[in-house]
């Protein structure tokens, strides 16, 4: 990764960086973080492409309305040429106006379609209302007339002059329209509604609505003017009425002969506006693309520095080695694009400044590196743990996922996911669940096939053993022995008599083993001893892998002072561990196991160096082979030793090397007092023997001079500012002064280099150096301990898994098929299988399977990474059109 700074000509910009984000491999910096964002050069044109968007947003919203699918035939069109943008501003103008007008046109005439549909069904139910009474309105009066008056003086004779208005209101409104008006009018109003049976299209939101007619008869002006304002309150819709039957007839055919016409230039309205739509839809995503790309070509060109001298854009950022024949290719094609006679030039930097991280990845690989990458990205050059995780991670799930047939679900799972990427992919999923599974398809497929594996080994599929290569132990029981009492006997295989040749079975966990009593307790010592195994030669593999960074970054003093210490420490006492535990199973056979040492009261004694004399032949606290007390004494003393180097030698060092860095500049400074002027040579300066002469910059920069260190400190180099606010050392002939080696008063002596740095040099804190080398031991030391403990998760969630696996076949679909029924037998095996399949899946497959996957994600985490990896650096992030492709919607750059 390197520094580069690109001048370019403004024509041309535009095109190479273009160009650039087809690729992908390019970061750019920029240079006006502190300019305020409307100050900026392109920004009239980054408002132009918010224009567009804006457009295109309407418009994908018209068609989404239209319930039409945006086709992705999977183009990549490139970006458009900066006066290209006119004609499509121009094209996304006209057919946002079209759609406007006609969408304001449409909804006109839908207003008025709702309208009359609205007085028809009010003129067919008040005339449906008004035939049912007789077709007169003396009915009407008469049972008015009873239910309005009140008066005590109004004689039974007398009439009552009735009005009534009719109109539509909201279905949902008629309850409470009814209690207003009763209350308001104190009873003085008579009241009929209707449901329309068919439900109305709201001319605004579309959306269908459920009204109801209603008829309100009243007496006199003043409660009409009442019951006015309430049908406004309520939004109620009034319509005229005829009181005639007659004039109601006519109004009603005149009504539905609009309605018909209405509705045929509505027909014709919405396939003009659907021929509009279906034209835009084939274009829209086309259109979006283009438009993003535009964008994003003006931000990053307003990360830029103009030099308005010589109408020049100034750019930094950081590229690959490799990649830099790429760049310089697209900078050609810039020039050819635009037409540019004045050639762009790439120039590399040096620079103090710490490089992003990149990593080549391909489909295969990119899951492992995001694990990594979610514990923090790994510092510039570090050592990068993804490579290995490929490997140790789907194994290490496998231990604790140990089953064959589980393992067989998993990796086919897996499997039809790689062999369906691209339609998958081609899918584009919304939902997170989904994705996550299939981010990670080809770590499913591992693991899953790893776990076949050690279900192999551990000769385990659904909690059932597989008796392939015949079993290794005989048994010379007769029957009779073999009945005994019945379910409560117990056959006991004496290894030394019923173990065949000593011949192991071939190929892992001898098929016998399934049916013994003791089965857990055999599996238990294996397994924890297998654990303890794997942990501390991840853990070694761990601080192996650390001695590469130090090489790497030339810290001879950390290989010294950290990492042999850390091996040591670990090797004496951890790697003694497994050395007993195979010496155990190697020395120790059938004949001698009642002899066998206890590994743990072992370890407990050498800690404690307690080696008493064997109480008998077979004393299992007692030493095991020849001269055990004098390695495990060596052992335990060189671990402990280790501690103090690992924690003192580093940080006194280091102030060691600074205190004779500030002798030299002190001596430097004292000597250079006696030069009045500036690079001033005197004779006995030139004859001085502990003097050295370097060839540094002169103060104006031009040329070069001799200083000699006897006089003065050597300036540091001059920064010369740019046009785009970045500091440069300036350079005599091309020498690299990043370091500048010192040797006053015969310091090599003392086998030590001063290294002189520039003036932006950190401050030298002991306390802090000291206080994190500290930190660091206690952390290691303790941390051996506890992840050893740790990878003991590994037999702990590998018995959980083995023993729930048993308890589901044994519990559920053992039952079914104990049973003997001749009928209806295979309906309850099938119910009873298909209850066991399903809980295997959600519990065994999923629940476990994400249970050893987070415990594998800690182990390599915590347990293995922090060995090596410290994970400080940030991720290389190009410039790219590559996420534009992957947008569906405009929608979800909101």
């Amino acid at each position: 990764m390197t520094l580069c700074q690109l001048f370019l000509q403004s024509e041309a910009s535009y095109a190479v960086v273009s160009e650039l984000g087809e690729l992908g491999i390019f970061q750019f910096k920029d240079l006006n973080m502190k300019v305020n964002a409307f100050q900026k050069k392109f920004v009239s044109e980054v408002r132009r492409c918010e224009e567009m968007e804006r457009k295109l947003r309407y418009i994908e919203k018209e068609i989404k309305k239209e319930h039409l699918k945006i086709p992705d035939y999977g183009e990549n069109p490139k970006a458009p040429a900066p006066k290209e943008m006119v004609d499509l501003e121009a094209t996304f103008e006209k057919i946002e106006s079209e759609l406007r007008e006609v969408n304001t046109n449409a909804e006109a005439l839908k207003r008025n379609f709702l309208e009359l549909t609205e007085l028809r069904e009010v003129l067919r139910k008040t005339q449906t209302f008004f035939t049912a009474q007789g077709q007169e309105m003396s009915n009407i009066v008469g049972e008015a007339q009873h239910a309005l008056v009140h008066d005590e003086g109004t004689t039974s004779g007398q009439a009552v002059q009735l009005g009534f208005i009719a109109g539509v209101i909201p279905r949902e409104k008629v309850p409470p329209f009814e209690r207003m008006l009763w209350f308001a009018c104190r009873g003085n109003v008579f009241l009929r509604y209707e449901e329309i049976q068919q439900s109305l299209e709201d001319p605004q939101t579309g959306e269908p609505k459920i009204k109801a007619v209603f008829m309100i008869f009243f007496q006199g002006e003043q409660l009409k003017a009442r019951v006015k304002k309430i049908c406004e309150g309520f939004k109620a819709a009034l319509y005229p009425c005829p009181e005639s039957s007659q004039e109601r007839q006519e109004m009603f055919r005149g009504v539905t002969t609009r309605l018909e016409d209405l509705k045929t230039v509505l027909n014709q309205t919405e396939d003009h506006r659907r021929r509009v739509l279906v034209g835009a839809q084939k274009e829209i995503r086309s259109w979006i693309i283009k438009v993003e790309k535009i964008k994003a070509i003006y931000h990053t060109l307003n990360m830029f520095s103009f030099d308005i001298s010589h109408n020049s854009l100034i750019a930094e950022g950081w590229c690959p080695i490799q990649s830099l024949e790429d760049v310089r290719r697209v900078l050609k094609d810039g020039e050819k694009l635009s037409g540019s006679t004045i050639p762009s030039i790439l120039h590399p930097m040096k620079t103090h400044e710490t490089p992003p991280t990149f990593f080549k990845t391909s489909r295969f690989t990119q899951g492992f590196q995001n694990i990594v990458n979610a514990y923090g990205i790994a510092t510039y050059e570090e050592v990068n743990p993804a490579p290995y995780a490929i490997i140790t991670f789907p194994f290490l799930f496998s231990v604790m996922f140990g089953d064959a047939g589980h393992g067989t679900l998993m990796f086919l799972f897996g499997l039809w996911m790689v062999l369906k990427e691209k339609s998958l992919l081609a899918a584009k999923s919304n939902n997170e669940i989904w994705n996550t599974f299939f981010g990670g398809r080809y770590i499913i497929m591992l693991m899953g096939l790893f776990s076949i594996y050690t279900g192999m080994i551990y000769n385990d599929a659904f909690s059932k053993s597989f008796n392939i290569f015949g079993s290794a132990w005989k048994s010379n029981y007769t029957e009779g022995d073999m009945m005994g009492d019945g379910e409560t006997a117990t056959l006991v295989f004496d290894p030394a008599k019923y173990y065949r040749d000593s011949t192991p079975y071939p190929f892992g966990i001898d098929p016998i083993w399934q049916s013994a009593k003791n089965k857990i307790t055999f599996l238990n010592s294996f397994k924890m001893k297998m654990a303890v195994i794997l942990g501390i030669s991840q853990m070694l593999f761990g601080v192996c892998l650390s001695v590469f960074n130090h090489l790497h970054f030339k810290i001879v003093i950390a290989i010294f002072c950290e990492f042999l210490p850390e091996l040591i420490f670990l090797l004496a006492l951890f790697g003694y561990l497994i050395f007993m535990v195979y010496y155990k199973w190697l020395v120790f056979d059938v004949t001698q196991s009642g002899c066998a040492p206890a590994l743990l009261i072992q370890y407990i004694n050498m800690f404690m160096f307690k080696y008493d004399p064997p109480k008998s032949d077979c004393d299992v606290q007692a030493t095991f082979y020849p001269n055990q007390q004098t390695i495990q004494t060596v052992f335990v003393i060189a671990a402990v030793a280790s501690v103090p180097v690992l924690l003192l030698v580093k940080p006194f060092y280091l102030r060691s090397v600074h205190n004779k860095k500030v002798l030299a500049k002190n001596a430097l400074g004292a000597l250079s007092t006696d030069a009045l002027i500036p690079n001033e040579h005197t004779s006995e300066q030139s004859t001085s023997k502990n003097v050295t002469h370097v060839e540094t910059p002169s103060v104006s920069g031009e040329g070069s001079s001799d200083i000699e260190m006897g006089t003065q400190p050597p300036p540091a180099p001059e920064k010369d500012t740019n046009e785009n606010g970045k500091s440069q050392s300036k350079q005599n002939g091309g020498d690299d002064m990043k370091d500048i080696n010192l040797s006053v008063n015969n310091i090599e002596d003392t086998s030590a280099m001063v290294l002189a740095h520039d003036d932006d040099e950190e401050e030298f804190e002991f306390s802090e150096i000291f206080i994190e080398q500290a930190i660091h031991t206690i952390e290691f030391c303790l941390g051996c301990i506890s992840h050893t403990a740790s990878y003991l998760r590994l037999w702990a969630l590998s018995l959980a898994h083995a023993q729930l696996s048993e308890v589901l076949w044994n519990m559920v679909l053992h039952i079914g098929l104990s049973m003997d029924l001749p009928y209806i037998g295979s309906l309850i095996i099938f119910a009873v299988w298909m209850a066991w399949a399903n809980l295997t899946i959600a519990v065994l497959l999923v629940m476990e399977g994400l249970s050893a996957f987070l415990h594998t994600l800690r182990l390599h985490w915590v347990e293995f990474q922090s060995k090596f990896y410290r994970g400080e650096g940030y991720i290389f992030l190009p410039f790219s059109f590559k996420h534009i492709l992957d947008i569906d919607s405009l929608d979800e750059l909101k």
